[in-house]
């Protein structure tokens, strides 16, 4: 699996989205992706209790632990790398969580456009990774 460049949606280069809990399709931390990645996972989103609702209610339960997958449960506040095409849904449904657009993929705009992720862009000043 070759990883597509590490561009981010502003241009520059990919910023970390998250390595506690570590994310990523190649859990790098970096929202990073691949001709192998069919569900685009290069937003980097915010959790927020009404979007881990609204996953677990279309079929996609990010808060529950799953410690056979080393998984713990997202919760409120971690960053995590999303697949675009749940961040429009979500977004279509009203409830899409903040974006960390330093740290989203440039091929994320093949999905969302660029004015909806800047809609939601969250300040990463104060974010941890």
């Amino acid at each position: 699996m070759k990883q597509d460049q590490s561009i981010n949606v502003l241009g520059g280069a990919l910023a970390p989205c998250s390595n506690h809990p570590l994310t990523g399709f190649f859990r790098d931390g970096h929202c990073n992706t691949c001709a192998e990645d069919q569900g685009s996972h290069t937003v980097c989103a915010v959790m927020t209790a009404e979007f881990l609702a609204y996953s677990k209610y279309v079929g996609n339960d990010l808060s529950t632990p799953r410690p056979e997958f080393g998984f713990g449960g997202l919760k409120p506040g971690d960053r995590w790398c999303l697949c675009a095409s749940r961040f429009l849904q979500a977004s279509d449904e009203g409830c899409a969580p903040l974006v960390c657009l330093n740290a989203t993929h440039a091929r994320a705009v093949e999905i969302v456009p660029f004015p909806l992720l800047q809609a939601h862009s969250a300040d990463d000043s104060n974010s941890q990774i």
